[in-house]
């Protein structure tokens, strides 16, 4: 090689990596530039470098400040056959990954998962919450996600492990065995559960997921509105006290209507409709002593009262099926 060979070759002097958030690894730009004997290499904390030769990890460099020679670089100078100390520019790949927690990650589930409730049967369960993880095993992060890129973030690998959250929270909640009220109570006890259950799959990419918070369990709206009308009826305690409680609510509702007084009456007859028929429609009987009504007429209010909204369509579809049956 001439002298202007050598003199318009390149040379690097300092090897060193300051990461932006997000940034988990990138490979050093050489650019067709040699490392020279004496090269300066840092390592800052939190850091790890790796230099390749020929695709094969080589020698490893944790947080310091280095002057790279043969004795700090034992594995290039057998690969190389140094047997005396470097004197001459050689290549190699430099890579650099951090150590460093990333954290408050979301994840969620995209579509509700289907668990069998113990005390409600099948239920469709929405999740969401956050998560953090580090690099755990280099090698095995280098072979397994970041190969032969030059720059490797936490958004690349995201798609990932919220797919591997959401194949474990399913996993988890599938089996049913703890009811979904005591879950959404005991969310603590149920991030732990789930820490451990994703643990194997972040760490088949050399991960270890560090922390799992669920920070909300919650059911589809129509679900939700059919529970809390059923917490509803187990408040009220009877049936005497949900008509009551119906009454006073559509004379709520009249009485909001144009017309005012007039409307409160309209409530008040409904009232009356229901504390002389639906104590005994309702409930399946009338007071002791008192003649049982006819079915038929008890049907025709029934379904006033429906009109009027003080009882719905399948209570009046429930109470009609019971009377018949009377009849029968």
């Amino acid at each position: 090689m001439g002298l202007l060979d050598f003199l318009s070759k390149q040379f690097v002097d300092v090897i060193d990596w300051v990461e932006n958030p997000g940034e988990l690894a990138i490979r050093y730009p050489m650019r067709d530039r040699e490392i020279s004997n004496g090269t300066e290499l840092t390592v800052r904390e939190g850091q790890t470098a790796f230099f390749h030769n020929e695709g094969q990890i080589a020698d490893a460099f944790k947080p310091g400040q280095y002057r790279l020679e043969t004795g700090n670089l034992p594995m290039l100078t057998a690969l190389m056959n140094w047997d005396k100390g470097f004197a001459s520019p050689f290549k190699s790949d430099v890579y650099f990954y951090t150590t460093k927690e990333q954290l408050g990650l979301k994840w969620g589930t995209t579509q509700p998962i289907t668990v069998r409730d113990k005390e409600y049967g099948p239920l469709r369960i929405r999740a969401f919450g956050s998560y953090s993880f580090r690099i755990d095993n280099l090698p095995v992060f280098s072979v397994k996600l970041m190969g032969t890129l030059e720059r490797l973030t936490v958004a690349d690998v995201e798609p990932q492990l919220r797919g591997a959250i959401a194949t474990a929270l399913a996993s988890a909640l599938g089996r049913g065995e703890t009811a979904f009220v005591d879950l959404a109570g005991d969310q603590a006890a149920m991030s732990e559960r789930l820490l451990a259950a994703v643990q194997p799959a972040f760490a088949q990419w050399g991960l270890a997921c560090t922390s799992f918070q669920v920070e909300s369990l919650s059911l589809p709206d129509a679900v939700q509105e059919h529970l809390d009308k059923g917490s509803s009826m187990r408040v009220l305690g009877d049936v005497d006290r949900y008509i009551r409680f119906q009454t006073a609510e559509a004379i709520d509702t009249a009485a909001a209507q144009p017309g005012g007084m007039a409307g409160i009456g309209a409530g008040a007859a409904v009232g009356a409709a229901i504390g002389s028929s639906m104590t005994g429609g309702l409930s399946g009987g009338g007071a002791t002593g008192a003649p049982a009504e006819d079915p038929y007429k008890q049907i025709e209010k029934l379904h006033a009262l429906m009109t009027a909204g003080a009882i719905t369509q399948a209570e009046f579809d429930a109470k009609k099926a019971t009377l018949l049956a009377k009849i029968a």
